[in-house]
């Protein structure tokens, strides 16, 4: 009896415990579903987050499109015409001229690798693969250094050629502007060889396609320092030098255009030797050479505060990102910093137009708008004139003084005759 009552407590016992495994089971089996669920609910709004690619509205695709295509064509036309007018006509090979040449070749570059490839992006992803992503980065960032340092070399030239005229003749020359150039072509290239390492193509996976983006390798707080060494080397010791040289240049060529003892000694001269044509010819040829400085002196002026205005956007907001987190990435502010830049690039032909007379009519003459005699047979003609008219009245001055001395003699002679 007793071990029957025994055996009917272990039975018991063992099916409390079975129960209570049971339940244990279950409940963990529960928590775990539920976490599996919530797992799952998560991926599947992850899923609806990621189903789609993103994709830029239509209006920031037209309005981008429309834009870069007008903008990226004619500063792709005016740098070319630039390069082949100074190329193709003798008297444009001037030292500043040659500068003015390398910024055309950087400002089509800027254009060509910067503006044609965004006009794809805005539509769809990166089309021109790891190889395309390496080059564009890397010519874009060439471009656009090797622009500031041939706005520094110019603005150095014209400082030197104005305010230093007499060793101008020995430093000013087209032989080592050449020099200069290929210097700074060279030093940007080997500068801009780290993007090569820099950047990189990703991919991101989508329910209905795949985007590639051609973006930074690493994470964005490392690139911190070469913004800033980008930013100080090509924008901020630029605007420097050249406020700081603009300035010397206005208070020689503006406030002091010529020193009074020329036409007081070119005066004398004419005086003393009774042509008062000299006198005339001087003052007119240092005219023609102060207004001519003048003119090419507004003329890259208004290139460099034009560089300034432009580029300032993007550069501050290159800046301000490297400090903020999460940086700012306005769409329309990003498009309208990407149109600064290349305004920038196409607008120095037009500025060259407007303002230099040598450039538009060498412009006119490229463009068979107008044909007119080359300048060099234009200018023998008008000294060949000039020459036989000066020389006509020379002689009939001469004849007139010639018969006067006759005269003269015949009326002497004729008085001896008739005492």
């Amino acid at each position: 009896m007793l071990n029957h009552d025994f055996c009917r407590f272990v039975c018991k016992l063992s099916l409390l415990g079975y129960n209570s495994y049971i339940n244990i089971y279950i409940t963990l089996t529960m928590e775990n579903t539920s976490a599996a669920a919530m797992e799952f609910n998560a991926t599947a709004r992850e899923g609806e987050v990621q189903s789609k690619m993103p994709l830029n509205s239509l209006e920031v695709q037209a309005v981008t499109i429309l834009l870069a295509l007008i903008i990226c064509g004619v500063g792709i036309a005016g740098n070319v015409m630039v390069v082949l007018v100074v190329l193709r006509t003798k008297h444009m090979v001037t030292p500043t001229n040659c500068y003015l040449v390398s910024l055309a070749v950087a400002d089509f570059i800027v254009l060509l690798a910067a503006g044609l490839p965004n006009i794809s992006e805005v539509v769809a992803s990166w089309v021109y693969g790891y190889a395309g992503c390496l080059c564009i980065t890397y010519l874009q960032y060439l471009g656009i250094n090797v622009s500031s340092c041939s706005i520094t070399a110019f603005t150095v030239e014209r400082y030197i050629a104005i305010c230093h005229s007499m060793k101008a003749q020995f430093i000013c020359t087209v032989s080592r502007a050449k020099k200069i150039i290929a210097c700074v072509w060279i030093f940007t290239s080997l500068y801009c060889v780290m993007w090569f390492f820099l950047v990189n193509t990703s991919e991101t996976v989508y329910v209905d396609g795949v985007v590639v983006r051609c973006g930074y390798r690493v994470s964005r707080n490392l690139y911190m320092p070469i913004y800033f060494l980008d930013f100080s080397l090509f924008y901020i010791i630029p605007l420097m030098l050249a406020t700081v040289l603009y300035g010397l240049i206005a208070r020689i060529l503006f406030m002091n255009p010529l020193p009074s003892d020329l036409n007081d000694r070119a005066g004398h001269l004419s005086v003393h030797r009774g042509r008062t044509n000299i006198k005339m010819g001087v003052s007119q040829s240092n005219r023609g050479v102060v207004s001519s400085r003048k003119q090419v002196t507004k003329m890259l002026a208004v290139v460099v505060v034009l560089f300034a205005l432009l580029w300032m956007p993007y550069r501050t907001l290159v800046v301000v990102n490297s400090l903020m987190d999460p940086p700012y990435l306005n769409t329309w502010f990003l498009l309208f910093c990407r149109m600064c830049i290349y305004v920038n690039s196409a607008i120095n032909p037009i500025i060259y137009n407007l303002m230099s007379q040598k450039f538009r009519a060498a412009f006119r003459k490229l463009c068979h708008c107008r044909r007119q005699p080359p300048p060099e047979k234009v200018t023998r003609y008008n000294v060949q004139v000039y020459y036989s008219a000066m020389k006509d009245s020379q002689e009939s001055a001469n004849n007139r003084v010639s018969e006067r001395r006759d005269v003269n003699l015949t009326d002497v002679s004729t008085m001896f005759t008739i005492a």
